[in-house]
């Protein structure tokens, strides 16, 4: 696993009320979150970047307001028509 330093004021814990450790996670959580809105990651690989199980990752999806499906309805029109 390759670690990635991030730099962050001191205050931010304080005003935020979380620990560093905590702060990591929630990074990593938005991370997976926000790939998986994009269409860069699948939900099992934005779960493993997010440091959970699949189902705590749509618990997390579902509490950013995120759908966990990101096919449209066109999307899945045009696979059944391919057949």
């Amino acid at each position: 696993m390759t670690t990635v330093p991030v730099e962050l004021p001191e205050e931010t814990f304080a005003v935020a009320r979380r620990s560093p450790d905590e702060v990591a996670r929630e990074m990593k959580s938005a991370l997976a979150v926000r790939w998986y809105e994009q269409g860069l990651v699948s939900q099992g690989m934005a779960a493993q970047i997010a440091g959970m199980s699949r189902s705590e990752f749509l618990d997390t999806l579902s509490a950013y307001g995120v759908a966990a499906c990101q096919e449209t309805i066109e999307d899945i029109d045009k696979a059944l028509r391919r057949g």
